[in-house]
């Protein structure tokens, strides 16, 4: 469910295992392996879930940063946390 009341969607797990494995493999094209820390700056959607989970299989760290943030916080939380990539 996101943010919006009636702003939902379905999704079964072998779906939700495609997708996450679909990313995974992004990810590991985009050179992000075991250890590796990446920020998440995505609204709440289906994606958002995806991509965490993602990275929790292949063993990188995340950190998901909400879009209340300014562009120097932002910029702060990404420096501090060494991450190799952004997710946005």
């Amino acid at each position: 469910e996101g943010n919006e009341p009636g702003d939902s969607m379905k999704i079964t797990y072998r779906e939700l295992l495609h997708k996450v494995c679909q990313f995974a493999n992004v990810l590991r094209s985009q050179g992000v392996k075991k250890g590796d820390r990446v920020s998440i700056y995505l609204p709440m959607i289906l994606e958002l879930v995806i991509a965490m989970l993602a990275c929790a299989r292949i063993g990188a760290l995340h950190s998901v940063v909400f879009a209340g943030f300014s562009a120097d916080s932002l910029c702060e939380r990404i420096l501090d946390c060494g991450c190799s990539l952004l997710i946005t």
